[in-house]
């Protein structure tokens, strides 16, 4: 248990799927505008991510490697990846009117979001058991939700700040990502 716990506060903080390995910046840069925003698709990403990872682990090892189709693994893992985001968009458009309205068309792109992919093909690519998974994908995620939240408070205090003309927009929003990001290397070395 302790190396799952460790895998999950080294994907949360350490190796953030945002600020160390540059994944889902899309969503990150787009929907972080408003805090609201952002949490709703950080807990949408959660879900979205850890769903697919687990699933796509499943695939892997139960059907791709037994019958020896690892060649089929990045279109089976899109597929998953479409069909839980897919889910996840119809509940959030039922349940949560105004939040899906906030996203736009930065929840249906989940299934376009590289750190989604990127999560599930490093899990099973680093032969990950089952429950290392659940909690690297899990731990990925969460630390989605806490960049993307950050940011998002960041941003909403830079547009009340007095930023000189050539910086406006985004240049300092690349800038505040970019000092967020050393501010998350000092996690380096905690797991």
């Amino acid at each position: 248990m302790s190396e799952g716990l460790i895998i999950f506060l080294s994907a949360t903080f350490v190796n953030n799927v945002v600020l160390a390995k540059f994944l889902g910046l899309c969503p990150f840069m787009g929907v972080s505008s408003k805090i609201t925003s952002a949490v709703g698709m950080g807990i949408a990403t959660i879900f979205v991510l850890t769903l697919a990872a687990v699933s796509s682990w499943i695939i892997e090892f139960a059907i791709l490697k037994p019958l020896q189709l690892e060649f089929m693994r990045i279109i089976s893992f899109i597929l998953v990846i479409a069909a839980v985001v897919q889910f996840t968009e119809l509940y959030v458009k039922k349940s949560f009117p105004d939040l899906y309205q906030s996203l736009g068309v930065f929840l249906p792109l989940i299934t376009t979001n590289c750190a989604v992919f990127g999560v599930t093909l490093l899990a099973v690519q680093d032969n990950l058991s089952f429950l290392n998974t659940v909690m690297f994908s899990f731990g990925s995620a969460l630390g989605f939700l806490f960049v993307i939240s950050i940011f998002a408070g960041l941003r909403s205090q830079l547009m009340l700040s007095q930023v000189p003309a050539a910086f406006k927009g985004s240049p300092i929003a690349f800038l505040t990502a970019g000092f967020l990001s050393m501010a998350f290397m000092g996690f380096s070395g905690m797991a």
